[in-house]
């Protein structure tokens, strides 16, 4: 690759529709078209894209017990799930190749009895280039998804230059909408003197089934001033940007709202950056 290139990159802000996998499978490939028509060679989509990140809801664990809803619920989450490979392997593959791209997509990954949250990198040809498993899963995500072994921490060069962990491009989708998130993206990409793209989900109440039991009238949970959850409510406000390699924002986050961020990155600013 010519370190004289600016490549295109789409973070793509949106919701799945929860729990169903045809319907997220429709909506990603529509994005995907729409990004790449809007020019974009890399597109990226958020953690656990297809087909849920399941908010405010621990599956009825407690310790000591599990409840006959709550299994019912993971049955649910389970084959709302993406086997590799599987036909829903092969949709994905297809928009890639059909449009020339290289695209991430988060995924619940479904091996055996287990679900992982991982992210894969399809290349232009719809051929998986990466896959990772989130290493650790944070706090009571530990209670439905399998911890990754590592050995999906590597680097692949393409014609856009490298993608993976800190070098030319680094990919970060996330379910974290914290300030906090967005000041420590910034910190990677200037110590890693990399392009980051980080790319979340804007998530409501009405992104997930009618019966889902978190945001039903008759569970305990509730929002934040005590009130009945409703359907334009909320639960993850989004904040999806791109970054530079010295740290600086190339695009504001973009919040409360679907999109996609474009941004034309300038290879030549990673060499310009290891000046130390």
């Amino acid at each position: 690759m010519s370190s004289s290139k600016t490549v295109r990159v789409a973070a793509v802000q949106a919701a799945p529709v929860s729990f169903d996998l045809e319907k997220s499978l429709e909506k990603l490939t529509r994005l995907t078209a729409e990004a790449a028509n809007g020019g974009a060679e890399l597109i990226v989509f958020p953690e656990a894209f297809l087909s849920a990140y399941p908010w405010r809801y621990a599956f009825d664990a407690t310790i000591g017990a599990r409840e006959p809803r709550g299994r019912e619920w993971y049955r649910k989450y389970h084959e709302s799930a993406v086997a590799i490979p599987s036909p829903e392997i092969d949709i994905i593959a297809e928009a890639a190749r059909t449009h020339n791209v290289y695209l991430e997509v988060g995924i619940i990954e479904k091996e055996g009895g287990t679900l992982y949250c991982t992210a894969l990198l399809f290349g232009r040809d719809g051929s998986i280039l990466l896959k990772h498993r989130k290493l650790v899963p944070t706090a009571a995500e530990r209670l439905v998804w399998g911890r990754g072994a590592g050995d999906g921490l590597g680097v692949v060069q393409t014609d856009i230059g490298k993608i993976g962990m800190l070098i030319w491009i680094y990919l970060a989708p996330t379910a974290d909408d914290l300030s906090t998130w967005t000041a420590s993206m910034q910190h990677v990409a200037k110590e890693g003197r990399c392009f980051l793209v980080t790319v979340n989900a804007m998530t409501k109440v009405s992104d997930f089934p009618a019966d889902y039991p978190p945001f039903t009238p008759e569970h305990p949970d509730r929002r934040p001033d005590g009130e009945q959850w409703e359907a334009d409510d909320i639960l993850n406000h989004g904040g999806s940007f791109i970054a530079g390699p010295l740290g600086t924002r190339l695009t504001e986050p973009l919040w409360d709202k679907e999109g996609i961020v474009y941004a034309d990155l300038p290879m030549t600013a990673v060499t310009e950056s290891r000046v130390s």
